[in-house]
This record gives C-alpha cells, sequence and structure tokens, in this order.
C-alpha cells in the first residue's frame, strides 16, 4: 500500500493543554507507520457544547500513513488513552485531556460504525477549517468542496493563535 496522506484535529482543554497537544504530536510522529509531514498553528477556541468548562487548544496535523484507516484510528484511541482521555459518550461535549479525530484520510469516504470519513463537522468549525486550510490551502474535500470555501463560510472570529 502506498502512503495516504491524512489530517488529524487536536483538541485538549484540560491539564496542560499546550503540553498535550506537543505530547500527542510527538506520539503520533513516533507511531510505526506513520510520518508526520506538518502541523498548523495553535488556537484557542470557546468549547462546543456546556461553556463552563475551560477554553480549548487545537490545532491540525497532516500525517502520511501506510496504515488503513481504521488502524489510524485505533492509533489515534491509543494516544489519548496515554493522555489519559476516557471515552464516555455521556460526556460528548465535556472537557477532555486530548481529543483526536481522523478528519481526511486521503480521498476516501467511510462511514460505518467506527469510523465517519471526512469527519462530518469539518465545515462547520473554524477550529479545524482554519488550521486545515493553512496545511492544505489549495486543498478540496472528497465531497469536491474547497477548504478555502469551508473557511469563507465561517466567521473564524472565535479563534486566537497561539504561535
Amino acid at each position: 500500500m502506498s502512503a495516504v496522506r491524512c489530517y488529524i484535529g487536536l483538541g485538549s482543554n484540560l491539564g496542560d493543554p499546550l503540553a498535550n497537544l506537543h505530547s500527542a504530536i510527538a506520539h503520533l510522529a513516533a507511531s510505526p507507520g506513520i510520518t508526520l509531514r506538518g502541523v498548523s498553528r495553535f488556537y484557542t477556541s470557546k468549547p462546543m457544547g456546556p461553556q463552563d468548562q475551560p477554553d480549548y487548544v487545537n490545532a491540525v496535523a497532516a500525517l502520511d500513513t501506510e496504515l488503513g484507516a481504521h488502524a489510524v484510528l485505533q492509533v489515534l484511541f491509543s494516544v489519548e488513552r496515554a493522555h489519559g482521555r476516557v471515552r464516555d459518550a455521556a460526556l460528548r461535549w465535556g472537557a477532555r485531556t486530548l481529543d483526536l479525530d481522523l478528519l481526511l484520510y486521503g480521498n476516501a469516504r467511510i462511514a460505518d460504525a467506527d469510523l465517519c470519513v471526512p469527519h462530518p463537522g469539518i465545515c462547520e468549525r473554524s477550529f479545524v477549517v482554519l488550521p486545515l486550510l493553512e496545511l492544505m490551502p489549495g486543498g478540496v474535500l472528497p465531497n469536491g468542496k474547497a477548504v478555502r470555501d469551508c473557511r469563507e463560510a465561517l466567521a473564524c472570529d472565535d479563534l486566537y493563535p497561539l504561535r
């Protein structure tokens, strides 16, 4: 299998969010079958859902991998667990030490019980679109929509760059 470019959304709002994201990126880069190709700037954003939690720090990472999409998802879960993340469906919009989402896996479209790629919220979340645009300025989603068009549809005034 040849390498596939994928994009990972990263978020954290518990503990030391900056350290959590840096550590997660290092874990991903050290994972067998994965080559880190780039990381966007880090941004702070208001949480989705309940507002009685700390602001998030978000970024997007570009990876090349020879792993299948479901294997990449398992790597993401492993990195989350290493950072103290416990997935609980009842706390879907709650605070977390680390949240890793497989946003794009090449041009694949996957929809099964375990994985939905492209991530269904890409174009609705400024904390995903703006960093994604940094990494793929001329990028087009598998549905044919340009990432730049997603950006133009969002205010993105709720994001503040950290670096």
